[in-house]
């Protein structure tokens, strides 16, 4: 495989870890053990941000690289992994978002209720890059200068 399939299948990697990371912490936030609230005060925000900054920021970048090696070309392989990276994406910040409604409201912040909501948002272009190099693409002849 050339390096760019490489960078699509680790993008979806990383889409699939955040995912699970985001599902992980959204469900411990919905039932967390009754020693650890007085042994510790739990705090979301650092946590989310951190798996951001590990998780979708990389995955984001990983999709864009191929996206720009293969642009002027097109790619199925390599669309069809950035499309299946972003409905990843979509399906974990949906189960995500479904725990909402079961956190305790110490725990609600803004950054705990709109994450999984911008990254369901940010998930379409994802599938729209992918979907666009999936489309082969006809090579331009070369111009004969001489």
């Amino acid at each position: 495989m050339a390096i760019e399939k490489w960078l699509a299948v680790t993008a979806v990697g990383l889409f699939a870890m955040f995912a699970g990371e985001m599902i992980s912490i959204y469900y411990f936030m919905t039932d967390i053990p009754d020693e650890l609230e007085f042994v510790i005060k739990f705090d979301p925000d650092p946590k989310i941000f951190q798996f951001i900054s590990i998780g979708v920021a990389p995955a984001g970048i990983l999709s864009a690289v191929p996206f720009i090696m293969t642009r002027n070309y097109g790619s199925k392989p390599i669309g069809g992994l950035i499309i299946v990276g972003g409905i990843i994406l979509l399906v974990g910040m949906l189960v995500s978002h479904s725990f909402i409604n079961n956190i305790d409201d110490v725990y609600l912040t803004d950054v705990v209720k709109f994450t999984p909501l911008l990254f369901m948002v940010l998930s379409f272009p994802v599938m729209v890059v992918g979907a666009y190099l999936a489309k082969p693409k006809k090579k331009r002849p070369k111009k004969e200068f001489f």
